[in-house]
Formats: structure tokens, C-alpha cells, sequence
């Protein structure tokens, strides 16, 4: 067997990337999502596409921020490897699978193909995410109508909101932050983050009780890729009476009343609190990602 050939690809050789069989329907859940030719690559075999990715990012972004397309196919787990070794970005891998993926043989092993590769090439599980994607079929959530929601210019409220909120959460990408560098680091990575998105900071509001009491923040955005939940967080103080729900339902409410026709979601699996108010919020799942940190460095 001969050595896989690693291929960076361009406009001209671009459609090298549809080479190969999509069993996992990666471009289906990628429809509105916009790859840059030169952020592909392939690995051949023979002049055969056996392994490729896409990395992604912003349109404004230099570099990529992780890898949201990654395929190999059956037997090609070293080739895959090598593909993700020898890319000059080393950044989170996001695989995004159909729902219900363990109980189908056909998708559990395509599945596991991509992990082995990943592992591979010294990538580690981070996370077990669930996506949700709300459509006006699924209908609106009812708003209970027991907080008030403002708008907040100063960013140092939404700071110090997520310092706390973070202090005591489920999150595992703000754990992982918290480890490296604190609440501080976690908060920081949140507001830029929401900065980067290209929808506009007046969205950002705070959750009062009628009393004036803070209860939380939501942060509506839209992502390049369209409208999304960016942020539900409720203050420890206030956890145990629901809340979040009231902060997803107004978080949909909002987007839809600027012209969402759809809004997309993420939750850790194991954050079964905010999995069971997506559910409440009419939320299907469509799909599961699993996220592996990229090999740490040193």
C-alpha cells in the first residue's frame, strides 16, 4: 500500500473534496455553513480521496478556529491521522453526527472510524454535545411572564454576571477555561465570543425579578452561519426555580421578532438541567456533536 498523499486544496481542485461518501450527512448539517477552499484538505491513496477535512472560521478571521468536517474512510484511520497531524492548524475538532447514532451499525462505525483517526493523531474527547434546531413547526414557547428584561451597554456587568454564573456551572468548555485561567479566563472567552458574532451588542440583556432583583443574562446572536442561542445563565443565587427556561423562552421570543425563521442551540449532554428546558421549549434535537481537544503543545 502506498503512502497517503496530504493535499491542500484551491478553487481549481476544490471539488476533490466531494470525493468521497458523506454516510454521516455532514453536508446536509452544513448547508448554511461557508468553508474557504484553501482551509481543505485531502489525503489520496492512490490518487483516491480516502481521508479530508474543513476547517472553519469567520469570514474576517485569519486563522481557522477549529475543524467542523472531517471525514475517513473504513480501514483509512492512519491516513485520516495524518491529515490532521500535518495540518498547519491545530484547533478543536467538532464532528457532527445524526441523532441516534450509537443504535445504527452503519453510522456507529463510520463514527468511530473519525474518532480512531482523531486519536490518532493525539486529539482527546472533550465533550458530548446535543444540537437543537427550533422551527415556527415547533411553536413558540410560552413565556411565563416573570422577569423583565433590559438591555446592558456596559460589558462589565455581563463580566462580572458570567464570573458567577461560571463559578458554579456544567459547563465543560468553561471548565477547561477555568482550569487554564480561572473564572476570569472563562468570562473572557464568553464576551469575545459574543463579540465575534456579527449580530449587534445592543441584543444583550439582563434578567430582573419584578422586584429589581438580578436573575441572569441571555445573549441572542446570530452566528455566520444564522440566528442562535449564544448565552442562557442564571445566578447561582437564583438557581432552583426555573429560571432558564424564562431566559430561553425570551431568547427565542426575541430572535423570532426580528426575523428568525429558525434558531439553532448547543448543550453539554451531561447538562441535563438545560437539556430538559430546551425539551420544555419545544427544542428538538437534530443532531450530536462530539468535540475533541487538539493535541496540547509541549
Amino acid at each position: 500500500m502506498t503512502d497517503p498523499v496530504i493535499r491542500a486544496l484551491d478553487e481549481r481542485d476544490a471539488q476533490l473534496f466531494d470525493a468521497l461518501p458523506d454516510p454521516l450527512g455532514a453536508r446536509e448539517g452544513h448547508r448554511t455553513t461557508r468553508h474557504r477552499p484553501d482551509w481543505k484538505r485531502v489525503a489520496l491513496r492512490d490518487g483516491a480521496v480516502v481521508a479530508r477535512g474543513a476547517w472553519w472560521g469567520g469570514p474576517d478571521d485569519p486563522e481557522p478556529l477549529n475543524i467542523n468536517w472531517f471525514d475517513v474512510a473504513e480501514g483509512e484511520e492512519e491516513a485520516g491521522a495524518e491529515l490532521l497531524r500535518t495540518a498547519p492548524w491545530q484547533v478543536e475538532l467538532e464532528l457532527n453526527l445524526p441523532g441516534g447514532w450509537r443504535e445504527a451499525p452503519a453510522l456507529r462505525a463510520a463514527a468511530e472510524t473519525r474518532f480512531t483517526a482523531a486519536r490518532k493523531a493525539g486529539y482527546e474527547l472533550l465533550v458530548e454535545r446535543f444540537l437543537y434546531r427550533w422551527t415556527p413547526e415547533c411553536g413558540l414557547p410560552e413565556r411565563p411572564g416573570r422577569l423583565v428584561f433590559r438591555p446592558e451597554p456596559d460589558d462589565e456587568v455581563f463580566r462580572d454576571a458570567l464570573r458567577r454564573i461560571h463559578s458554579v456551572t456544567l459547563d465543560v468548555h468553561a471548565l477547561r477555561a477555568i482550569e487554564e485561567g480561572g473564572v476570569d479566563q472563562a468570562a473572557q472567552e464568553e464576551l469575545d465570543f459574543f463579540h465575534w458574532c456579527p449580530s449587534p451588542r445592543e441584543w444583550w440583556q439582563v434578567a430582573y425579578t419584578r422586584q429589581g432583583d438580578p436573575v441572569g443574562i441571555h445573549i441572542p446572536t446570530h452566528n455566520p452561519s444564522g440566528p442562535c442561542i449564544g448565552f442562557i445563565g442564571v445566578l447561582p443565587e437564583q438557581r432552583g426555580r426555573g429560571y432558564a427556561y424564562d431566559l430561553l423562552a425570551e431568547c427565542t421570543h426575541f430572535l423570532v421578532e426580528r426575523g428568525a425563521e429558525f434558531v439553532t442551540a448547543a448543550t453539554d449532554q451531561g447538562n441535563f438541567p438545560m437539556a430538559a428546558n430546551f425539551a420544555k421549549a419545544n427544542y428538538p434535537v437534530v443532531r450530536e456533536r462530539i468535540n475533541f481537544q487538539a493535541p496540547r503543545i509541549g
